[in-house]
């Protein structure tokens, strides 16, 4: 787990990378909102376009008692970075620069894994969850209302054993049911184990009953090699990448159809891979040797997933993955505050999304598919879904 309360050499390296993408950000940003593109869509083949329309699923909160949390337990770094600054009111200012009408907001890593004991995994799961639902997604604020959706966060801690997982059971139910949260998150791994465990079942079951939009982030992984180079960059995505090959072979996606998935980060490396992992499933094996075209593809299960683009706008990530899965499944996202040193400047915040994707599929991605797959946003900021 890359949580620490030391400024290691490997958090500065990364503060060094995000202070040189700086005017990198804002290079990019100043070009403007809708550009002519290779795609060869004009600006004036553009839909109509609100000043304020992307649903922005993939970003976090650190509401103040969770970041006094952390630091009374030493954790005063994430992912080799300082816990960022964040607050209800930052966010809309966020929002507001970037033509961003709704967050969809999460507890990235470290979740509540930090903290040893059961009981307290679960008290800080609670009151990050009803803080979420309250104060943000279900507020009465005129300032706030419907500015922000949200997963639930889940009591599982670094050893994954039946007690909590039966916590996170009754905690995704409440949320999910009770405070009406949008969606649950979940790691990649808890401690080297990985979601296709049987020890996730039964959550997974419960997941599956909900129906439940599952938001997958990736956490650092428990040994990997050290490259000199922060694991943000790297470590992530392959987290990522284990934990929806592993679901796929150990029948999760078959067992529990009801579940969507929502892959952080373009969903690591599978897109670009997904036809190797998908080799053992025999129906790859038998299409070669029948030489049946069209039949030695990607795993059907990887396609139905859903993928966001935070940190992977630009075509290398965004063509592979509609490649795989269609444009249909492919969610905007910032991960902010994380990225705040790559968004230093109001305007377009992904503009390379305009090389994969003509203007109407950038709307869809930037919001019509969001408000597909979660229609109590939709309903909460009176969207149309269509």
């Amino acid at each position: 787990m890359a949580v620490s309360g030391q400024a290691d050499s490997r958090g500065m390296r990364r503060r060094g990378l995000l202070r040189a993408a700086l005017p990198l950000g804002a290079t990019a940003t100043a070009l403007g909102a809708w550009p002519a593109t290779a795609t060869g869509n004009s600006p004036a083949a553009a839909p109509v376009r609100r000043s304020r329309d992307r649903i922005d699923v993939h970003c976090h909160l650190i509401p103040d008692f969770y970041r006094r949390s952390l630091t009374a337990h030493g954790v005063t770094e994430i992912g080799g970075v300082p816990v960022p600054a964040w607050s209800p009111a930052l966010a809309v200012g966020f929002m507001n620069r970037y033509g961003i009408q709704t967050q969809v907001v999460s507890v990235s890593e470290p979740g509540v894994t930090y903290l040893s004991s059961a009981k307290d995994r679960v008290a800080m799961a609670q009151s990050l969850n009803t803080y979420t639902s309250r104060d943000l997604v279900h507020t009465t604020s005129g300032h706030l209302k419907g500015r922000f959706g949200g997963f639930a966060v889940l009591p599982l801690g670094e050893t994954v054993d039946e007690q909590d997982v039966s916590h996170a059971v009754t905690e995704a139910r409440r949320a999910v049911r009770e405070l009406k949260l949008d969606g649950v998150g979940i790691f990649s791994s808890y401690g080297g184990t990985y979601l296709g465990d049987p020890v996730f079942a039964p959550l997974m079951k419960a997941l599956d009953d909900l129906g439940a939009m599952v938001f997958i982030h990736p956490s650092t992984p428990q040994s990997y090699p050290d490259l000199g180079l922060p694991p943000f960059l790297y470590e992530f995505t392959f987290d990522t990448t284990r934990a929806l090959v592993n679901m796929l072979y150990k029948g999760v996606y078959r067992r529990f159809p009801r579940i969507r998935w929502l892959a952080a980060h373009a969903g690591g490396t599978l897109p670009y891979i997904s036809y190797r992992t998908s080799l053992l499933t025999l129906t790859p094996a038998i299409a070669q040797q029948l030489g049946a075209a069209g039949l030695d593809d990607s795993s059907p299960s990887f396609r139905k997933l859903f993928y966001d683009t935070a940190l992977s706008p630009a075509p290398q990530a965004m063509k592979s993955v509609r490649e795989l899965a269609g444009t249909e499944h492919i969610l905007f996202a910032t991960d902010w505050p994380f990225t705040s040193a790559l968004f230093p400047a109001a305007g377009d915040p992904a503009p390379q999304l305009d090389e994969t994707f003509s203007p109407a599929e950038r709307l869809a991605v930037e919001r019509s598919n969001a408000l597909a797959q979660f229609p109590a946003l939709a309903a909460r900021i009176g969207a149309d879904r269509a």
